[in-house]
């Protein structure tokens, strides 16, 4: 699936509209630390990897920025035990 994913850093959270449903990852940011806190896609949309996309979004901000991740959203939990590759980046 191709969709564009904005990120509103005044609100924590990065975000795209499939088919006029809102799906989000949101964060808090502290101390150089991305807490991510919670992730939603539509249940109507799930399994289309837009949930994998809007993760892969947050941690690509969190690389560039020099930033670490908590994972407190168990979507993003998973999303960790499944990817080795983004383990450096857990704070």
């Amino acid at each position: 699936m191709n969709i564009t994913i904005e990120h509103d850093a005044a609100q924590g959270r990065f975000f795209t509209r499939v088919h006029g449903h809102l799906c989000v990852c949101d964060y808090r940011l502290r101390d150089g630390v991305m807490a991510m806190t919670h992730t939603e896609v539509a249940p109507e949309l799930e399994g289309q990897g837009i949930a994998g996309e809007l993760v892969r979004a947050a941690l690509d901000h969190a690389r560039q920025q020099g930033l670490k991740i908590r994972p407190l959203c168990s979507y993003v939990q998973a999303y960790f035990r499944r990817h080795p590759e983004v383990q450096g980046l857990l704070a």
